[in-house]
């Protein structure tokens, strides 16, 4: 029997998984930090090396039934290293990294989202893979006082069961975050480590533009000079390599034979004053002033909505308690009308 054209329509429209798996190939050689960082990142790689001998020949986890997971907090700007650090960490301990697409797990049904949350565990368990929450503020977030509105019952259960199943698995979990003070400060306990990704200095930024080009192959002509630029631009990881990749399309742009053509210290200067001019509109802001401002500008938004909802709701019992008379007094004519 042929498939009805409307099924046939919607059914090329999958749902993407809510995990991807990731055999890990970047490794910490791919990676620049400050020593600071790469020292945290070496402490919390230890943790995990060192678990068994912890938690078993020591005996401490039959003392802590609980927590006994190893959760990680990756915070820093963006660009400085995060993601390639949570797939160096899987490669180190020979494991699958299970990266969150939360797009895919945040549901519009009412309790849905809560329990595909449990499945990222129970999937993280089943494959002895590391479990890896890219831009986890955005499940981590502070849980509301105030829960009139549905979509706020269901964030805060969200968040709930989050922190349970944090509290219950037995492996590692890693969150990557720009904005770390969006998080609950329930996930503070919960977490074992917390890492701050800082900028690179002038000395990680030079040997980041290094490695950004190809040994053999990149054609660089001899004014190029990395250190300058270094120096002259504080940029993260992120932001060099698009540059390089601006520099390229630029000098590649350029009229000639493709063997006379090379990437000059001008193109890179341009293409970097390019991303910084695309962070700073970026960066722009309906408000003007500082963080305070903003609040005060927001607040009277946020009251007014809180009155809309109220009155909202008062409406909406006046219009039910309407209702329910008006079905009274038929329900009255229709007995009056049996009884004649």
């Amino acid at each position: 029997m042929p498939t009805p054209p409307m099924l046939s329509f919607f059914g090329r429209f999958r749902a993407r998984p809510a995990v991807e798996t990731i055999t890990p190939v970047r490794s910490f050689a791919d990676v620049i930090l400050p020593v600071a960082t790469r020292q945290m990142l070496d402490g919390a790689l230890a943790q995990v090396r060192n678990h068994a001998l912890i938690f078993g020949r020591w005996g401490l986890g039959e003392r802590h039934s609980t927590g006994l997971g190893l959760a990680f907090n990756f915070a820093g700007p963006p660009g400085t290293g995060k993601t390639i650090c949570a797939e160096a960490i899987a490669g180190a301990l020979g494991k699958k990294l299970l990266s969150v697409n939360y797009a895919e797990v945040e549901s519009m049904w009412a309790g849905e989202t809560p329990k595909n949350v449990a499945a990222l565990f129970r999937n993280a368990a089943e494959q002895d893979a590391v479990l890896f929450f890219d831009e986890a503020d955005a499940i981590a977030a502070r849980r509301s006082v105030g829960v009139g509105l549905p979509m706020q019952r269901e964030s805060n259960t969200t968040v709930n069961v989050l922190l349970r199943e944090l509290e219950g698995f037995n492996g590692v979990v890693i969150f990557a975050t720009n904005l770390a003070v969006n998080f609950d400060p329930a996930f503070e306990r919960r977490i074992r480590t917390h890492v701050r990704f800082e900028m690179p200095g002038v000395d990680e930024r030079e040997r980041i533009w290094t490695v950004q080009i190809h040994p053999q192959y990149t054609p660089l002509a001899e004014d190029v000079d990395f250190r300058a630029l270094a120096e002259r631009f504080p940029a993260s990881g992120g932001d060099i390599k698009n540059a390089v990749l601006k520099a390229a399309v630029a000098a590649a742009a350029e009229p000639g034979p493709d063997q006379a053509k090379r990437i000059h210290q001008r193109h890179f200067s341009g293409a970097m004053e390019e991303v910084v001019a695309a962070k700073s509109v970026m960066q722009q802001s309906l408000f003007s002033g500082d963080e305070p401002a903003q609040a005060a500008a927001v607040e009277p938004l946020a009251q007014a909505l809180q009155r809309a909802e109220s009155q909202w709701r008062t409406g909406t019992a006046v219009t039910f308690g309407l209702a329910a008379i008006a079905l009274a007094a038929a329900l009255v004519s229709l007995g009056v009308a049996v009884a004649r």
